[in-house]
């Protein structure tokens, strides 16, 4: 089994940064699998994407307002 790499940055916000970004591409990547989908015709599949895709949706919301609270406190 391979070790996962160590967070090359030592900032606290590191991990809810790549999260963020994480959860954004989610969206626009799911977003080609549910058009995938539907020209295919699996109208249950697309679905079952778009229920991830909103889900990731969610998580970068929270993401963006958790890490524009976290850098305003930091300003004070």
């Amino acid at each position: 089994m391979t070790k996962e790499q160590m967070s090359p940055v030592k900032d606290k916000n590191y991990d809810l940064i790549k999260t963020l970004q994480m959860s954004l591409e989610h969206v626009y990547r799911m977003q080609t699998y549910i058009d995938d989908a539907e020209q295919r015709g699996d109208s249950e599949l697309a679905d079952w994407f778009r229920k991830i895709q909103d889900n990731n949706r969610k998580a970068g919301d929270q993401g963006k307002q958790m890490l524009m609270a976290r850098m305003q406190q930091e300003k004070r």
